[in-house]
């Protein structure tokens, strides 16, 4: 099966359709995006916050269609067990809900959006879950040489695009930037729009470097 790999423009597009059905207002000034909202209340998404694996490797599932998942048994250590799941429910690894991985927790839920919203279709034909990988993950498969390593590639890094257009719209951050240009106590950008947006440092500046406006 081909994988539909979309256009930077078409993303931004899809994007903005996501914020403008939750409110509009939130396109036209900068402020953290309210994922967790979104996904409940305009795809009426369930979040479950469980230890998906023992290494945190895997940060989020997102299921498709009704059926069971291993799930890490954290704090009794007995190990994996399988535990039914429905249709449309986020799996958010327990570890990021630790104050200091918020910004990580953020992406991972738009991450999972993403996959919810460009790639459903894709994966209920092939029935299975859609899994956010840390980078470290990532990077073994992309060592891999086989077909299906190259794909899932293609998808994560297609929903990695997608988080970062959710939770930084493209006009409103090129605005916040340019005002922040301006104001002559804003001394590091990168840090001073990571708190405006409420994302980590790593992903404001791999959005800003990837618009042009920092190198």
């Amino acid at each position: 099966m081909t994988y539909n790999y979309r256009q930077n423009e078409t993303l931004e597009s899809i994007a903005r359709n996501i914020i403008n059905q939750y409110d509009p207002s939130l396109l036209y000034k900068p402020c953290a995006i309210p994922v967790e909202e979104i996904m409940e209340r305009v795809y009426g998404l369930t979040l479950e916050f469980l230890y998906i694996r023992n290494n945190g490797r895997i940060l989020g599932e997102t299921i498709f269609e009704d059926t069971t998942v291993a799930i890490y048994e954290h704090k009794d250590g007995e190990g994996y067990k399988l535990i039914p799941v429905k249709a449309g429910t986020i799996i958010i690894d327990a570890s990021l809900l630790h104050k200091r991985s918020y910004g990580r927790f953020r992406f991972t839920c738009a991450h999972e959006l993403a996959h919810w919203v460009i790639d459903r279709n894709y994966f209920k034909q092939l029935g299975e879950t859609a899994a956010a990988m840390t980078s470290e993950t990532a990077k073994a498969m992309a060592n891999r040489s086989f077909k299906s390593s190259d794909t899932s590639m293609l998808i994560e890094r297609q929903a990695n695009r997608m988080a970062s257009r959710i939770l930084m719209p493209k006009c409103t951050l090129k605005n916040a930037f340019y005002t922040a240009l301006k104001d002559r106590h804003v001394h590091d950008y990168v840090g001073y729009l990571s708190s405006q947006f409420s994302v980590s440092k790593q992903a404001m500046r791999i959005r800003l470097e990837e618009m042009g406006l920092i190198h």
